[in-house]
């Protein structure tokens, strides 16, 4: 292809790009924008935790691509307006929906120099390559893990649960399953308890074994894995043909936040010649708490999945899948293309690319929110909060035990409460439609958020507790309204 004329490009007009023309007045709404974000923290608590998003505000991101610049002032003062009221709330103390943490804010000016600097961490000779391997090394650490394992940060705990499993099934079925994918007439098969995220599921689809493969075995009345039965499941699988290929320990189940016993399920594993898996992306850091001993066994694992933004509070998206065998992690993934080439000098100079690890090739600086964290506070006061959350727990248990409109329903699992509004003169027939409403007002009315799940076939609140700015008094003000809103639908229920 003929070059193109040069007569025919633009003439040089003195353009700056995207960057500002005046980078005092972009300063000036810098130093602002970060003022607003300081006070929006500071005053987070006497805010709503979560509002509903009037009709017109809703609507206001139906209009077209914008193609005139209005200006990054413009474009600021409409964040201010249409995002920053309406956000999801996790910020603030009385969110304890789901489970995620609430960030930080060290972690939030980590993001700002993350962004500002914009590298991939894809591999290359840099700094912050280092970075996101010492976070690694220090996070297995944390975990009780060893140090020499091979790591990976990705966008969460789903996207770390599969790398392992992943890895679990090219060790199993070696290099011919990158060449030739799955072998035809082999059915491999993947356990874990009824209580498993549904990630899971997913990544046994994704990968290729279909949701059929992850056999769900009973749990115990604390709703922890029964290794007893997972035995016999394996057992009457290999007897029918099938392949079991791996055990899904839960550190933290996402109902209750139950544990399994991961030294039962390692042994077990051993035995079986079966990969050992742990999910601990809720508690898989309780090694740094006064609870270490609740995971004994997780250091066993061939593979766990972590996350940084949940109990250790680093703003998402952010989590870690740690693999014993390094070989068999980067042989899952390694792919190394000629314009990828690794060097000897020069910026493609580096003993780790991570590209070589999972999909991503592009991947953005989310080790320094991690870094900075560990760096700022120590990791001690991580396990502080999990130490402090757990007892915000018990408490809140307790206090529900002690009350006669409120029944607990499953013992309290690392820092989540499940429990409902269930007065004596109401009909258990009725409480699964009371507890779903009173959840809703409980939202809508902005003074906390919580969500609500089904254990053994009745609804249940669910109060996950991950945030390190909530107090006592916090979760006093939630039962108090719960309460209040759990009387006003019996009595509306009553009068219908």
């Amino acid at each position: 292809m003929a070059p193109p004329d040069e007569r025919a490009l633009p003439a040089p007009d003195g353009s700056t790009g995207l960057d500002p023309e005046d980078w005092d007045s972009f300063r000036s709404l810098a130093h602002r924008a970060v003022d607003d974000l300081v006070d929006h923290l500071a005053g987070r608590r006497d805010q709503p935790v979560w509002r509903p998003m009037p009709d017109e505000v809703r609507h206001s991101f139906d209009g077209p691509l914008p193609r005139a610049a209005a200006g990054a002032d413009a474009a600021y003062r409409e964040v201010l307006a249409r995002v920053v009221p309406y956000s999801m709330g996790n910020d603030h103390p009385r969110f304890w929906g789901w489970y995620m943490g609430a960030g930080h804010p060290v972690g939030n000016l980590a993001d700002l120099v993350a962004s500002v600097i914009n590298p991939n961490l894809g591999g290359a000779d840099h700094s912050p390559v280092l970075v996101e391997q010492q976070v690694v090394r220090w996070c297995a650490e944390a975990a009780g893990y060893p140090t020499s394992a091979s790591g990976l940060l990705v966008g969460g705990a789903s996207e770390a649960n599969m790398v392992g499993l992943a890895v679990a099934r090219s060790a199993r079925l070696g290099r011919s399953l990158r060449e030739e994918g799955m072998p035809s007439g082999r059915r491999l098969t993947v356990y874990a308890s009824t209580e498993v995220h549904s990630c899971h599921r997913k990544s046994c689809e994704l990968l290729g074994l279909g949701a059929a493969a992850l056999r769900h075995v009973a749990v115990h009345d604390d709703f922890t894995l029964d290794v007893g039965a997972l035995a016999a499941a394996i057992a009457a699988d290999r007897e029918a043909g099938l392949e079991p290929l791996a055990v899904v320990a839960s550190a933290g189940t996402v109902n209750t936040g139950a544990v399994d016993d991961l030294e039962a399920v390692a042994d077990l594993c051993e035995r079986e010649g079966l990969w050992f898996h742990v999910d601990g992306a809720i508690g898989g850091f309780l090694g740094l708490s006064g609870s270490a001993a609740s995971v004994r066994g997780i250091e066993r694992a061939d593979s766990l999945a972590l996350d940084l933004h949940k109990w250790m509070q680093a703003p998402i998206d952010v989590g870690l899948v740690l693999v014993r065998d390094e070989p068999a992690h980067r042989s899952t993934f390694s792919v190394i293309p000629t314009y990828l080439a690794h060097t000897d000098r020069g910026i493609a100079a580096s003993e780790v690319w991570f590209s070589e690890y999972g999909l991503a090739l592009s991947r953005g600086f989310r080790a320094l929110r991690v870094w900075m964290g560990f760096l700022a506070y120590g990791a001690d006061a991580f396990g502080g909060v999990i130490d402090r959350t757990t007892a915000l727990a018990r408490r809140l248990a307790e206090t529900v035990d002690a009350h006669p409109e409120v029944q607990r329903m499953a013992p309290v699992g690392c820092d989540i409460v499940c429990l409902r509004y269930a007065p004596p003169a109401t009909a258990a027939a009725d409480l699964d439609a009371v507890n779903r409403e009173v959840v809703l007002r409980v939202q809508e009315g902005g003074v906390a958020v919580v969500t609500d799940t089904v254990l053994r076939g009745s609804v249940a609140v669910r109060v996950a507790i991950s945030n390190h700015r909530t107090r006592a008094a916090d979760l006093d003000l939630f039962l108090e309204e719960f309460v209040r809103h759990g009387r006003e639908v019996v009595a509306e229920r009553g009068r219908g």
